[in-house]
């Protein structure tokens, strides 16, 4: 279980809390947890000593920047606005290859074992590439890059959906991703987690009408991985 000391505080008034939620940390609970299990809101409202509400959603496996509110009313308001897309987010992330610049767009699944899909558009920008050991079918020398990403909607795992389905996979992604290579990753590194992270987010304070910018630093295990497998 994840205690609340692991968890960071980025901004605090008091309508909403912004922390950096763990890698592996549910946000919500949910049918398949035991009673017993820990979650994001329900760790920081014992902290806080009172109720906490989820705005959006983070996948468990993704670590970074969430925003929780103090109130209902709060959480539905912000609710709205990660709904009529006026929320700014940017992730980092690590994938195979080296995917450039640009936008990728089309459908993504809206959920786990269905067929449905929905229009996404996911920017990314390559901020740096190494060249590693690895061999991975067939190919030598696998090439592993630093991503900034900034999803344009906000469907069930977009950005790796997205990427997964260009070759790009993003590292340690054990749905949609590279299966071969995330076990040789490991095996060299030691290291086992999604390599996504949400660095920033931008909201629009409803009650003090102003913008508010939080953001946090790329994870330690994300230069581990990179320096521990750089050919140079």
């Amino acid at each position: 279980m994840t205690e609340i000391s692991d968890i960071s505080v980025l901004y605090e008034d008091e309508y909403f809390i912004v922390v950096d939620k763990p890698v592996g940390l549910p946000v919500h609970k949910n049918e398949h947890m035991p009673r017993d299990a820990d979650y994001l809101t329900k760790a920081v409202g014992k902290q806080k000593g009172k109720s906490i509400y989820n705005v959006h959603r983070l996948d468990a496996k993704t670590s970074g920047v969430i925003v929780l509110a103090c109130t209902s009313e709060a959480a539905g308001i912000l609710t709205r606005q990660f709904e009529q897309k006026q929320v700014s987010k940017k992730y980092l992330a690590i994938t195979k290859g080296n995917p450039g610049e640009g936008t990728f767009e089309g459908g993504v699944m809206v959920k786990k074992k269905t067929k449905i899909k929905k229009p996404a558009r996911t920017s990314f920008s390559t901020i740096s590439t190494i060249k590693t050991n690895l061999v991975s079918k067939n190919q030598e020398q696998v090439d592993l890059s630093l991503v900034e990403v900034k999803p344009q909607t906000g469907r069930w795992h977009q950005i790796r959906q997205h990427f997964a389905r260009n070759r790009f996979d993003i590292i340690g992604d054990t749905h949609h991703g590279d299966f071969t290579l995330n076990k040789l990753i490991t095996g060299e590194t030691g290291i086992k987690r999604l390599m996504l992270h949400a660095s920033e987010l931008i909201f629009w304070h409803p009650y003090e009408e102003r913008q508010v910018t939080v953001r946090s630093e790329k994870p330690g295990d994300f230069a581990m991985l990179l320096e521990q497998l750089s050919k140079e």
